[in-house]
């Protein structure tokens, strides 16, 4: 359901899911965070090299995404967006949105929260960080979702913003990101 790497072929869910069952149907990630990955994963984010939003794109087109009426992604706070220049999580959704045929809802989630970062954090002190920071608006209303995010830790930030996207009205959320962490 998360995306995290299960025990054995025949798990479905993890138990994080089955405690917590996260608003998102399912969460998709294409490889573990490490290796090449974890690197063009760091050189498109942190050394701005933007170019690599149509091929990473393409490598989470390549997982069998679900239909979904609109794509959105896990938004930057204002300060974030400000240091950082662009939301690279954005770029990587309006390519999957271009080439799956989606509406690109690129203001759906607001980050209204200013957190510290999460690396570093552990999942309850993530958990916690995140509580209450996102919100949406109705644009989402009966709609599927396909939430768009580079990288998933705990799912922290996958579930916060699916909660608000639920609370907005969207009948389905699903995500998309390059990688998840290995626990």
């Amino acid at each position: 359901m998360c995306g995290e790497p299960l025990a054995s072929w025949h798990g479905t869910v993890c138990g994080e899911c089955m405690k917590d069952r996260p608003a998102f149907t399912k969460a998709y990630a294409y490889g573990l965070f490490d290796g090449p990955l974890k690197e063009a994963i760091h050189s498109y984010k942190f050394s701005s090299t933007r170019r690599l939003a149509a091929p990473l794109a393409a490598l989470l087109c390549s997982l069998g995404l679900p239909p979904a009426d609109a794509v959105t992604a896990v938004p930057l706070s204002k300060r974030r967006m400000l240091e950082r220049g662009f939301n690279q999580s954005m770029l990587i959704g309006r390519e999957v949105a271009r080439k799956t045929g989606a509406r690109l809802l690129p203001h759906a989630l607001k980050k209204v929260k200013d957190t510290p970062a999460q690396a570093g954090l552990n999942r309850k002190e993530r958990i916690l960080n995140l509580k209450g920071a996102f919100i949406c608006g109705d644009c989402v209303s009966g709609k599927t979702v396909l939430l768009v995010d580079d990288v998933i830790t705990t799912g922290a930030t996958a579930r916060e913003c699916s909660k608000a996207l639920v609370a907005a009205g969207a009948r389905e959320v699903y995500i998309a990101a390059l990688a998840r962490t290995k626990k």
